[in-house]
């Protein structure tokens, strides 16, 4: 502006200049200041012009970023709630059964969803591929492709009968914060490499061995794995094939990650517990998950006639098995009654019952299984977990006892087969600082300078971050759900809590750039 009125200042001469000495007459003087005032006036205004459309601009430029803003906000809500969401629903629908959600390791349904959510990664900005175990992998390589990566994730397989928020919302939320900041342009600016994974098999429902996909990743997975068979009979590796993925020994091994590769593995998950819901706060932090473990009890008497054979002489592994079930729940209601605490006589001695115990039979079947026939075989599951490992192992050998103490007063015999054992996790403080103030800059971006303090939570479900804290530390968020009901189409997350979940997410990724 000053450099246009410097040329038109130039063209017409200087304003403050004298008359030139040949002016010497009143008239010559007069027509002169004329002049001079004339030139002054258009400066002024040729001024004011500039400086309306300098104002102009700073509005309009103003105007500009308050829409770009809000811009930003709808895309946030729109990719991180409104997307999520359908997302949510879409793949809630990929079933193996019309009636009802299931899908489980490497089905059919467990494919097409695989392809959806490998769909989804691309579409935020990810390089994508299938693993020997069939995990799904997304990765951006960020600032150093060298350095430690961090990795995220859940699983995409499902219970029998599934709610569509287990294990996907992880996923989905975590994909969804990677779309937003590769929109903002920001995805290639992480400090480090970052890999969203959909785990193949966390649930354990074909092959009653839960964390196949995390377990092999994180190098705990014996090669013995592949040979395990489901129901009808078929391998790890013959399912593995059918998909077209050739696994051998050699290339599970291979599938490890070593450990300097790894900065750490963080999980988000809905809670799948009350507790949430109950102090009325979307998101908490987990300080740590039970131990688990998985037994396969087999009890086997002699078959025969339901109308024949006399009560004395019968031995029914029906009842065995009967007997063994209530048995375990008076063991996992009074652990006091049972277990040596503060003992010196046993291999195993519990300080002080955690509260934590739980046990669950939770599948049972006989042969011939026929009504007007004593089965001559029953075999039926129980899962046993706590936070205490000491008090896990004390209640596996207090039960170990009493069932071959039942089994053989009844004249049957039994064969128990521990088919799962995980150890109690403690996550990383570190990690869980990092996602706890992550947690209360959604609840600031949501509902504004708020005061809230994020709970802190011990899980009682496993989840694949057991498995890869055999690898890297890790960090878990838990989402509400209401009334605290999971494994079953009731289990739901509000729109909002999802949203807050994405943010949360967004938000411990910008910490990373």
């Amino acid at each position: 502006m000053q450099g246009a009125a410097g040329l038109l200042t130039l063209a017409l001469g200087s304003p403050f200049a004298k008359p030139p000495a040949a002016m010497a007459s009143a008239s010559s003087v007069y027509l002169y200041r004329l002049l001079v005032f004339l030139r002054l006036r258009f400066l002024v205004l040729l001024h004011l012009f500039f400086l309306s459309l300098s104002l102009i601009a700073s509005v309009h430029s103003s105007i500009g970023k308050e829409e770009i803003e809000d811009e930003r906000s709808t895309l946030f809500r729109e990719i991180l709630r409104d997307e999520a969401v359908s997302r949510l629903n879409d793949l809630g629908k990929v079933s193996d059964v019309d009636a009802y959600l299931e899908r489980t390791f490497l089905s059919a349904a467990s494919i097409r969803a695989g392809n959806i959510i490998r769909g989804w990664m691309e579409d935020a900005g990810l390089r994508t591929w299938v693993d020997y175990m069939g995990n799904i992998h997304g990765r951006v390589d960020g600032m150093d492709c060298s350095a430690a990566a961090l990795l995220m994730g859940s699983h995409l397989d499902t219970v029998i009968d599934a709610g569509k928020f287990d294990g996907a919302l992880g996923i989905i939320s975590t994909i969804s914060a990677l779309k937003v900041l590769n929109l903002n342009q920001k995805l290639g600016k992480l400090r480090r490499p970052l890999e969203v994974i959909a785990f193949s098999d966390e649930e354990g429902v074909r092959f009653q061995s839960t964390f196949l996909g995390s377990a092999a990743l994180a190098g705990i997975l014996p090669a013995s794995a592949l040979n395990i068979s489901d129901k009808s009979g078929k391998t790890v590796r013959d399912i593995l094939k059918d998909n077209s993925i050739e696994t051998t020994e050699e290339n599970l091994i291979q599938l490890k990650y070593e450990h300097e590769s790894v900065w750490g593995y963080v999980e988000l998950h809905i809670e799948q517990g009350p507790v949430l819901e109950s102090v009325g706060i979307p998101l908490g932090v987990v300080k740590g998950i039970a131990g688990q473990t998985r037994l396969k009890v087999t009890v086997e008497g002699s078959q025969g006639h339901a109308g024949t054979v006399p009560m004395s002489m019968r031995r029914d592994p029906m009842a065995a098995a009967a007997e063994v079930m209530v048995l375990l729940e008076s063991l996992c209601k009074h652990p006091e009654d049972f277990l040596p605490f503060d003992s010196q006589t046993s291999a195993f001695t519990v300080e002080s019952p955690s509260g934590s115990l739980v046990c669950t039979v939770g599948e049972i079947s006989c042969w011939p299984s026929a009504s007007n026939v004593i089965p001559g075989q029953v075999i039926f599951t129980v899962d046993l977990r706590t936070i205490d490992d000491v008090e896990r192992e004390a209640a596996l050998h207090e039960l170990s006892t009493q069932i071959y103490h039942i089994c053989d007063k009844r004249d049957v015999s039994c064969l128990i087969e521990r088919k799962h054992d995980a150890n109690a996790v403690m996550c990383d403080p570190e990690l869980s600082s990092e996602l706890k103030y992550a947690t209360l800059s959604a609840f600031k971006r949501m509902a504004g300078d708020i005061e809230v303090k994020v709970p802190q939570l011990m899980s009682g479900a496993g989840h694949d971050a057991m498995a890869m804290s055999h690898l890297t530390k890790v960090g878990m968020l838990f989402v509400r759900c209401r009334g605290g009901i999971s494994h079953s189409p009731a289990e739901h997350v509000l729109n909002d809590d999802v949203w807050a979940a994405g943010l949360a997410i967004l938000s411990f990724l910008e910490t990373q750039i």
